[in-house]
């Protein structure tokens, strides 16, 4: 018992060090993005001041309208224009990750355990895997017009390929001892795929899906800006239209603690649904 509560602590004291290493160099950056916009180097219209960005972004927060004490100050927070655009921007992206990943996983699989699979699908995939998801912007809206759809189809796209190429190379790369040594004790097709190929393919894939979310971020962005009328891509190019270089710059941040929240959990998840992983022994 001991033992194990010294190991916890161990590695929360860790997580701290390395917690309190990663905010060096945002905190750099802003120090230098300060001293710049103090000393008059940029212009304010181009570069704002970083108090600047934090005031429009406390803006972009909070709601517009003054509190009236009828709906609840929880309700009244949730009515923000930040708040909103990203509810929007998050709905698409886990709509067009779980369609994109839905579809690549079970492919993926099929093509890495069977040659004949592989060899009838990849040369499509190779063909179109090069094709950038924004390629795709004015077929998407031909096909569903304007709005969520086109969004979630792009951002499908985005996630489809990295989850199909990591799940296609874990299960292809398992090492041939453990297939040998399975065999051996008499396991057969179904057995030997769920039992050893799978869990041995299960990182491989965790990084795909990790990646995916990722490209799903810069899709959902991009679309956002084109397709729709809400979102934090939408907000960043209203913001450009106005000349708002503080708002972009908030709009931007937004989307970068949103990417990095999404990513510190995905890693949370991969470390503990791989606590049996030999790389990630403590």
């Amino acid at each position: 018992m001991r033992i194990e509560r010294r190991r916890q602590a161990r590695t929360s004291a860790r997580g701290w060090k390395e917690t309190g290493a990663g905010l060096v160099a945002p905190v750099l950056a802003i120090a230098l993005w300060h001293a710049v916009a103090q000393a008059g180097l940029v212009n304010p219209q181009v570069l704002p001041a970083p108090l600047d960005v934090a005031r429009k972004w406390i803006a972009y927060l909070l709601p517009l309208d003054a509190y009236d004490g009828q709906a609840g100050w929880i309700a009244w927070a949730l009515s923000g224009e930040l708040v909103v655009d990203t509810a929007n921007s998050l709905y698409r992206v886990v709509a067009g990750f779980a369609i994109g990943a839905g579809l690549a996983l079970p492919l993926g699989l099929a093509m890495g355990a069977s040659s004949a699979v592989y060899a009838w699908m990849n040369p499509l995939v190779q063909l179109l895997r090069p094709i950038p998801p924004i390629a795709y912007i004015p077929l998407a809206i031909l096909w569903f017009g304007l709005g969520n759809p086109p969004a979630v189809f792009l951002i499908a796209i985005g996630a489809f390929f990295p989850v199909l190429m990591n799940t296609i190379a874990g299960v292809r790369q398992v090492d041939g001892i453990y297939l040998r040594a399975a065999r051996n004790l008499g396991a057969g097709g179904a057995t030997l795929f769920v039992r050893v190929i799978l869990p041995a393919a299960v990182p491989t894939i965790l990084a795909g899906v990790r990646i995916g979310i990722g490209t799903a971020f810069i899709v959902v962005i991009v679309a956002e800006m084109i397709a729709v009328n809400s979102g934090l891509g939408f907000r960043i190019l209203e913001a450009r239209e106005y000349f708002w270089s503080d708002k972009i710059i908030a709009g931007m941040i937004s989307i970068g603690l949103l990417g990095l929240a999404i990513d510190v959990a995905i890693d949370r998840l991969n470390k503990h649904m791989l606590r049996w992983h030999r790389g990630l022994e403590h």
